[in-house]
């Protein structure tokens, strides 16, 4: 099967054109080419899409360039003359919404500048730039400037669906058999008797197409509710006076917004304040080079990311007047890229389908003859009556039904199916899943690089101990003030300044008057750490002028800033990482609170007091300050700064990460902790999480990167834990674990973890912690930031990967057993034994029902006690095949036994005892399936009901069946050329079903893959299931 299936392969993450459209082309027998393909991506449209996307930057480039390169031209040129309208002036603005829209869009500085810069704007835009919008004037904004909101695809009606499922071409000529035979039937038998057969067909097709587009309906449902979710951005603004986080859909014209690394900008906008802003405009403009925006170049531009640096800017234009909004709309909502499981089991369906295809011609060619012999051996070869066209159109109605059976179009959509239902399972469980193949690609993974702070730990920081003055104190749990520092006035205050001037947060009211801080975990802790010491961060912000910042970023592990005295000079403040900061200073505050030199004796005391901090898992920052007499032109000094104190942030790990790391290492997946801690830190932390382990090894980031590449790739299977990294390490260290064969999940959350989640197989970014940069390029969400929940995708894609072996597995039996039943009976006896009324029921029981039953199954805890799946091992293993040949093998002798000797073996006489034989074959057929899609619930264990009734799909999907088969048998028999049994015949059906799971267990004592492999491409571990009887 594999030799056949090597045009079906795709790579699950970027698969190349060429690997897609090859695919597409051997794709030969499809019977609903809209169905089908109805989530996968259009290629020609894609590159329509592209061709439009890049026209639309094209534009915006040039428009950029223009204006840089010809600015006096653009400012002699004639302007449009924006004329305000009453509505607008009776709300109190003074300007236009497209006047807003052409002077940011088209970097129109002499326009900002005769409208009196940003805070005349603001004033036209009737708010204060310190207030921001009021909350009652957000419907009159609304209504007058617009929405931040781009228009969306008419979700799909029902009716969609249902004309969707008609579109079957099979369905489509046995409709046309169906009418036709109606038609001669009335004429030759008369009415009602003549038009069962053809009404029980349509009948049929009906209830296939209902259940059809109630499933897809269902599933597109799941996927809006996912899109919707992965659209969600939450944006920080100032209204009402206060600084508050809305969704980016809920901001008006005139918002104050709090821009910083990572960001996306949320709108069009104009520059208010800020320091070191860049800003990556190349999903707008296709321009890599980050552009500098500053009061001189103010304008913000929707779509682009911050690279560097924090801002405030005043929003101007939002929803589609804005450039993003434009480029947006030309985007083609084309589905999901296809999975390789997907594509893989189109490939098995067209092979399949071509088998079943060349059955049916077979079928009804030697029908034909065996019809024709018969009326030439009766001497009526050249006597032709309606009846005996009846007969041929019954022939052809049964042979398309083959085909229907046959062509399992069902493989591919239970894929989407299943993955649909593991994303939304997922989502509810907080995991989002951006892109389909990740969560089948999860199943596959071996290696799992996850971050410390927030993933392993719980995010919620409090400064626990402290350095100062040559002496440690301790956090007091539970008295009224937590820390009892001593301090002289001037180092209070020094430490005071350092604590609320060098800080990318703020601490701000609420509307009920608590304080809150917003800002990272690091920063709310020190900031919680100087409102305990008595400080006032609104009073030291207003008391000095912050005259340059460098924000923190995970390269440098520094945040720097530089405020003005009121004496004269400046004061360089400067926080981060403990060894770094620390190899900056060169003096220190006593025991007295005097500056001293920093000594070696002193430097390696400080070292002593932070490794100390460092082994009691406690996150290690230091706080330097130096004094300057002018401001320097170029970056904040590097070197001669004095040592203030050095705080020991704690952050507890997790609950249930000890288990989830366990749960990881059982099921052959290894954790890896990639921190820009201390390693020391990162040593006690990963031990309490059972990541670090005796053999394993502990590496700084600066160590790792030096290593020549033979080194690195011999130590890297060794690595537990990596400390002080930077985003480049991470990269590298997953570059090199796919190299030597690992399938890598990693996690991320700042912007610099782009490039590290973009290259590993799975990208998983923090929902909470992590930067929109960091989500963009990830693959699945962890809206929890809980490592738990990575664990938890790990569990759904190995289940989408076996509940979709289980499906394969079943429905290829029920095929072989109907394909060859229907084709021997027609070769021998001359007639089908099955109907094309049953068998589009039988069809409809494998296919959506089928899939609907076992395709959903819910994960269960054997899963993660086992190797993960091989990324090359077979889709269909020989356990599949030997479970598929036995369970077909018996169906077909037992169902051939009826056919053949039935009548005699039932004692069975009469006129009706054909039609009382066929309806027992039928219903036996049926219960076989139903009893097999049972044993298929487990394709090595004997034990197929453990864990049934907690799966109510599952068992919801068996009742019905048996439930339609009843109403069948009994009350449908005009249609569906039944008559009602005996309870004798329905206990037989029921028995010969039933038996299949003792054939089920007997399949399953015969050995076909080695000892040491599982059915599924499992190597297994000493912990897993070591025999195939387990239960």
């Amino acid at each position: 099967m594999s030799n056949l299936l090597r045009d079906f392969e795709v790579e699950a993450k970027n698969p190349s054109l060429e690997a897609r459209q090859r695919w597409r082309s051997s794709v030969s027998l499809v019977k609903n080419r809209t169905r089908r393909f109805r989530n996968i991506p259009d290629l020609d449209k894609i590159a329509a899409s592209e061709t439009k996307r890049n026209e639309i930057q094209e534009k915006i480039r040039v428009a950029y360039y223009v204006h840089k390169a010809a600015y006096q031209f653009i400012h002699a040129a004639p302007r449009p003359e924006y004329k305000l309208t009453d509505e607008v002036q009776e709300a109190g603005f003074s300007i236009e919404a497209d006047e807003l829209a052409s002077m940011v869009s088209n970097h129109d500085t002499k326009s900002l500048a005769n409208n009196g810069g940003v805070e005349e704007l603001a004033k036209k835009l009737s708010l204060s730039l310190s207030e921001g919008v009021s909350s009652s004037e957000l419907p009159i904004r609304e209504k007058l400037f617009g929405e931040n909101r781009y228009p969306e695809k008419p979700a799909r009606s029902f009716l969609m669906f249902v004309w969707e499922a008609l579109q079957d071409i099979t369905l489509i000529i046995l409709m046309v058999c169906a009418v036709v035979s109606i038609g001669v039937g009335i004429a030759t038998e008369g009415f009602p008797g003549g038009m069962y057969d053809g009404t029980g067909i349509l009948l049929s097709i009906l209830l296939v197409v209902m259940v059809t587009a109630i499933s897809d309906y269902k599933q597109s449902l799941q996927f809006i509710d996912l899109d919707r979710e992965k659209k969600k951005i939450i944006v920080q603004v100032t209204r009402d006076g206060s600084r508050q986080e809305i969704s980016i859909h809920d901001l008006v014209v005139g918002d104050v917004v709090h821009l910083s690394i990572g960001d996306q900008v949320p709108a069009d906008g104009i520059f208010i304040s800020g320091y070191n802003l860049e800003i990556d405009e190349s999903s707008l403009s296709g321009e890599s080079e980050p552009s500098h925006v500053n009061k001189e170049k103010p304008f913000l531009l929707s779509g682009t990311k911050v690279q560097n640096g924090s801002a405030k800017m005043l929003v101007t234009t939002v929803g589609m007047r804005t450039e993003w909004g434009k480029l947006m709309e030309t985007l083609v909502d084309g589905g999901e890229d296809e999975t390789p499981l997907q594509v893989k089991l189109n490939g098995v369906a067209t092979i399949i389908g071509k088998i079943g295809l060349s059955f049916a011609v077979l079928t009804f060619v030697v029908l034909c003859i065996r019809f024709v012999l018969a009326k030439a051996s009766s001497g009526s070869v050249t006597e032709w009556s309606s009846e005996d066209a009846l007969t041929l159109l019954d022939y052809f109605a049964i042979s398309v039904t083959i085909i229907v059976v046959a062509v399992p179009e069902g493989l591919p959509l239970a894929v989407t199916l299943s993955l649909a239902f593991a994303m939304k399972k997922l989502m509810n469980d907080r995991a989002l899943v951006r892109h389909l193949a990740a969560c089948e690609t999860m199943g596959s993974s071996t290696c799992i690089c996850t971050d410390k702070t927030g993933t392993l730990t719980t995010n919620h920081m409090v400064v626990n101990k402290v350095w100062i003055c040559d002496k440690v104190q301790e956090r007091q749990e539970g008295s009224t003030e937590s820390f009892q520092l001593e301090l002289p006035e001037e180092v209070k205050s020094i430490l005071l300044q350092g604590i609320f001037q060098n800080t990318g947060s703020e601490v701000v009211k609420d509307k009920d008057g608590k304080t809150q801080i917003l800002g990272s975990p690091t920063e709310r802790a020190i900031l919680e750490f100087g409102l305990l010491l008595g400080g006032d961060f609104t009073s030291q912000r207003k008391e000095h002028k912050i005259l340059k910042i460098e924000p923190f970023n995970s390269d440098k592990k520094k945040m720097s800033v530089l405020i003005a005295l009121p004496d004269g000079g400046a004061r360089a403040f400067c926080k981060g990482a403990s060894e770094i900061v620390l190899k900056m200073c060169e003096n220190v505050v006593d025991l007295n609170g005097e500056t001293v030199p920093l000594t070696e004796e002193r430097m390696a005391n400080i070292s002593e007091i932070i490794e100390g901090f460092a082994s009691e898992a406690l996150r290690t920052l230091c706080l330097v300050h130096k004094d300057l007499d002018e401001v320097p032109s170029g970056d904040l000094p590097d070197g001669g700064y004095t040592m203030v104190t050095v705080v020991g942030i704690k952050d507890p790990v997790r609950p249930g990460v000890r288990e989830a790391v366990q749960t990881c290492q059982a099921a052959g997946i290894t954790v890896r902790m990639v921190t820009g801690d201390n390693i020391s830190t990162a040593k006690a932390i990963a031990k309490e999480c059972g990541i670090y382990t005796e053999g394993g090894l502990a590496i700084e980031g600066s160590q790792f990167r030096d290593l020549p590449p033979h080194e690195m790739r011999a130590i890297i299977p060794k690595i537990q834990v990596m400390a002080r990294s930077l985003p480049l390490d991470k990269h590298t260290l997953v570059s090199n674990l796919r190299a030597i064969g690992e399938v890598v999940a990693v996690t991320g959350d700042g912007t610099n973890d782009a490039p590290a989640l973009h290259e590993a197989d799975i990208g998983l970014a923090m929902g909470i912690a992590g930067t929109e940069v960091a989500k963009e390029n990830a693959d699945v969400i962890i809206m929890d930031d809980n490592f738990k929940t990575i664990v938890n995708v790990a569990r759904w894609g190995r289940a989408v990967y076996i509940n979709i072996q289980k499906f394969v597995q079943f429905q290829l039996t029920v095929n072989v057993v109907a394909l060859i039943i229907n084709f021997v009976s027609a070769c021998i006896t001359g007639s089908a034994p099955l109907t094309a009324v049953q068998l589009l029921w039988v069809n409809m029981i494998m296919d959506t029902l089928g899939a609907l039953a076992l395709a959903t199954e819910p994960p269960n805890d054997g899963l993660m006690k086992r190797p993960p799946i091989a990324r090359t091992a077979s889709f269909i293993t020989k356990t599949m095949w030997r479970n598929i040949a036995g369970q077909s093998v018996y169906q077909l002798i037992v169902l051939g036994i009826l056919n053949f000797a039935g009548k005699s073996i039932l004692k069975l006489d009469g006129s009706d005892s054909t039609a009382v034989l066929n309806t027992v074959i039928f219903n036996s057929f049926v219960f076989c399936q139903v009893f097999n899609e049972i044993n298929s619930r487990e394709i090595e264990k004997i034990n197929v009901f453990k864990g049934m009734f907690n799966s109510w799909v599952f068992t919801g999907v068996m009742t019905v069946t048996v439930f339609f088969q009843v109403i069948i048998v009994e009350f449908l028999g005009a249609f569906a050329s039944t008559v009602p049994l005996s309870w004798q015949h329905w206990l037989l059906s029921i028995v010969i079903g039933s038996l299949s799971m003792i054939v089920a267990v007997i399949l399953k004592c015969i050995p076909v893959e080695s000892s040491s492999h599982h059915h599924d491409g499992y190597e297994l571990l000493a912990s897993g299931p070591s025999s195939s009887n387990s239960a």
